[in-house]
């Protein structure tokens, strides 16, 4: 889809088309959003789908406390990502939000923000020099990265081969 939309595809590991593109930056991720009318979710967002929404069952992963069931980490993918949809969902029915590419979100990102935000619905700090990136882990990092409370962030500009998106249609 990425490569349909903007003409190319950036991502390091070629030739699976039904893999997450990767090496795109926060800039790239937004300007795909736009161009398909959607866009990246909230911190806020993410972690609550991650989560399992209103079904949480209160796992560590998105989808379940064992790692290998619902993602691709760097014990099981064999240092590259893999297609989507091939581990469990979590209780939404997503997949993949744990592990294969870490995921940016739309936010400003602030170490201490999130801890002390609104409970409901935080938008996140208005400005900052690095946006929210690294949610869900990837296919190189350790179990205790892919944790769903696990965050951190990152440049706009930069790009890394396991830095990747998902994407949110807005309700109005």
């Amino acid at each position: 889809e990425y490569r349909r939309v903007m003409g190319k595809n950036p991502s390091y590991f070629s030739g699976c088309d039904d893999c997450p593109v990767e090496k795109v930056s926060w800039n790239d991720a937004n300007a795909y959003a736009q161009k398909v009318g959607k866009r990246l979710p909230t911190e806020a967002e993410w972690e609550y789908a991650a989560r399992g929404g209103n079904k949480s069952k209160g796992y560590i992963y998105s989808g379940g406390n064992d790692l290998n069931a619902v993602g691709w980490y760097d014990n099981n993918s064999g240092s590259k990502t893999h297609p989507v949809a091939q581990k469990q969902p979590n209780e939404l029915g997503l997949y993949d939000m744990s592990g294969n590419v870490w995921e940016w979100c739309s936010d400003w990102y602030d170490e201490g923000y999130y801890s002390g935000s609104p409970q409901t619905d935080p938008q996140g700090p208005n400005s900052g020099s690095s946006r929210v990136l690294l949610r869900g882990g990837s296919w190189n990092i350790n179990y205790v990265s892919c944790r769903v409370a696990n965050r951190s962030g990152y440049y706009p500009v930069h790009w890394y081969d396991n830095f990747g998106f998902r994407l949110v249609l807005s309700q109005d």
